[in-house]
């Protein structure tokens, strides 16, 4: 495998996790590409507790319309909290919830099974397996995560 094949072989995995997540909301027509964006800001906001959404659209390279909006639809679904800044109180530091919500717990539950499949043109159980396996054996060496340890296999 060469940068190029892992690069497109990631921007398919992305493509992937995607389909697998269930509908926000209003439905992805209201929203078009909005999990994919939520999913980065929520990442970064994980990563950078109490940060502006200038900051984290500087880290994620997103215009700050779209962070400002998947800040929104986070804090909506009760995933973030937003407070003033001490230091400078026209500004706001956001943070994840303590709590998981309700739309956090359904997207980690979702499992890619119908998707692994889809994508694969399959629905041989011994192959859907191999696949998931070595999902997982990347997941454990490139993240540092079993999967197997939290919701979301398939």
């Amino acid at each position: 495998m060469n940068a190029v094949e892992l690069f497109l072989l990631g921007r398919t995995l992305m493509k992937l996790g995607e389909d697998a997540m269930p509908e926000p909301p209003g439905g992805a027509d209201r929203h078009p590409g909005s999990t994919r964006l939520t999913l980065i800001v929520a990442s970064d906001i994980a990563t950078h507790p109490d940060t502006a959404v200038g900051e984290i659209a500087t880290r994620t390279g997103l215009p700050q319309s779209q962070v400002s909006t998947a800040v929104a639809r986070l804090k909506e679904a009760g995933s973030v909290l937003a407070a003033p800044d001490p230091s400078d109180r026209r500004r706001m530091l956001v943070r994840q919830a303590d709590d998981r919500s309700e739309r956090v717990a359904q997207v980690r539950a979702a499992g890619i099974g119908r998707t692994l499949a889809s994508a694969l043109g399959t629905d041989d159980p011994e192959r859907l397996d191999q696949v998931a396996s070595a999902l997982d054996l990347l997941a454990r060496h490139l993240m540092g995560v079993d999967p197997k340890d939290g919701p979301g296999h398939p």
